[in-house]
């Protein structure tokens, strides 16, 4: 069973590999895009509750592709990716996402993991340079898991924005920042705690981008520095941004609602 499992999951190299908005990423793309328009099309005329369920139900779902994956790497790769523990801001929120629906002391930070989540996968998404690099056949296991879990990602937090549009607002700005602010740290902690070398291996990992630049263009002594604040400024004026439209979207609202009613 282990060998047919194997031979089904690892890696197919040669022939046709998946390419930067080659086809095969647009159809990722598009799979993405089909869900967050199913959803909207059968929750269409139901109250809100429904379709905050159907939302929720995604992020259950990215969280099952994630922990399915852990068990799955060691048949497909021979062994666990270090790299896919939750310290890269994508599978973090995910976690962090799962949890904010089951833990009443996290349900207050709902809404920020999710709105964080939801920049960072649709980024990954756009740009999904962990599978480029591998150079690997499009259906593949490694590009199906990253691009479904990153696209199912996306859906969710982009549909539990649109459905609980009213609880985005520039008033708690600082929540955001903190979210983006604990996840850099967070990010830290694993690089500090997994790279370094021992028994002759190297072991280099860059959780969050925060302990290189991953366009080279900074100083490799000097992103350790400068990126743990990129990060923070980049994401912060980002989800600033959308609370912005957010805000002002609702002030127009709520400006014809006045009116209409005088």
């Amino acid at each position: 069973m282990y060998e047919i499992l194997h031979g089904l999951l690892s890696d197919k190299k040669g022939g046709k590999i998946f390419t930067l908005f080659g086809l095969w990423h647009f159809i990722y793309v598009f799979l993405a895009l089909a869900v967050i328009f199913a959803v909207l099309f059968f929750t269409g005329k139901k109250e809100r509750a429904a379709k905050e369920k159907a939302a929720k139900a995604l992020g259950s779902a990215a969280f099952f592709l994630y922990i399915a994956d852990l068990f799955l790497m060691p048949i497909a790769y021979g062994e666990i990716d270090i790299e896919k523990l939750p310290f890269h801001i994508c599978t973090a929120m995910c976690v962090m996402c799962f949890l904010s629906e089951r833990v009443p002391a996290l349900k207050k930070m709902r809404m920020h993991f999710i709105l964080l989540g939801f920049i960072s996968n649709l980024v990954y998404l756009i740009y999904p340079a962990g599978v480029m690099w591998h150079a690997v056949h499009p259906l593949c296991y490694r590009v199906v898991q990253t691009l479904l879990f990153h696209g199912v990602m996306t859906a969710y937090g982009f549909l539990s924005i649109l459905f609980s549009a009213d609880q985005l607002t520039l008033k708690t700005w600082y929540k955001d920042l903190l979210t983006t602010v604990l996840m850099t740290v967070w990010a830290l902690f694993g690089n500090f705690l997994y790279n370094g070398s021992a028994d002759g291996y190297d072991h280099f990992f860059n959780w969050f981008f925060v302990v290189r630049d991953p366009f080279n263009a900074l100083n490799a002594n000097l992103a350790p520095y400068v990126m743990p604040y990129v990060n923070v400024a980049l994401f912060f004026a980002v989800q600033m941004l959308i609370l912005g439209v957010f805000t002002a979207l609702r002030s127009i609202k709520n400006k014809k609602t006045a009116n209409g009613l005088k």
